[in-house]
């Protein structure tokens, strides 16, 4: 199986996961998440990913997704998969955001990791856009 995993600082990573939910479906085992909340040490941190990716296996691959490239969520949880053994199987993309990541979990099953990993950088850098609301549209002056 094929897993994206989630981290991130603060409840980011929990709550992507929650959207991927709305948008991908309900309770799917291959959508995993953790975050490192305030105050928490790293040690503790380190055992909430343990926990994390305690089904994942040799035989699977990880799409790791972090919210900041070179963030203690993200370095740390690569750490852990390097100890599991599973760092060869995983790809690891710093600065997530929900179309990144929906796009990973529809598209995962259709491609190579490494082929889903070069398509989804570009596609998520095309998503993001100023959004512009014409505000002179339909005032009392047009009617």
């Amino acid at each position: 199986m094929k897993y994206v995993v989630l981290v991130s600082h603060g409840t980011m990573a929990p709550g992507l996961h929650n959207a991927l939910g709305m948008l991908a479906g309900e309770g799917r085992e291959d959508i995993l998440s953790t975050s490192l909340e305030n105050g928490m040490s790293s040690t503790v941190y380190a055992e909430h990913v343990r926990n994390c990716i305690s089904r994942i296996t040799k035989d699977d691959e990880i799409l790791l997704f972090g919210d900041l490239v070179g963030g203690s969520p993200l370095t740390t949880a690569s750490n852990v998969i390097a100890e599991a053994g599973l760092l060869d199987r995983t790809v690891i993309i710093g600065g997530m955001n929900l179309p990144l990541v929906l796009s990973a979990v529809l598209m995962k099953d259709t491609m190579e990791t490494e082929d889903l990993a070069a398509m989804l950088i570009p596609e998520a850098r095309e998503e993001l856009k100023e959004f512009h609301v014409d505000v002179d549209a339909g005032t009392e002056d047009d009617i």
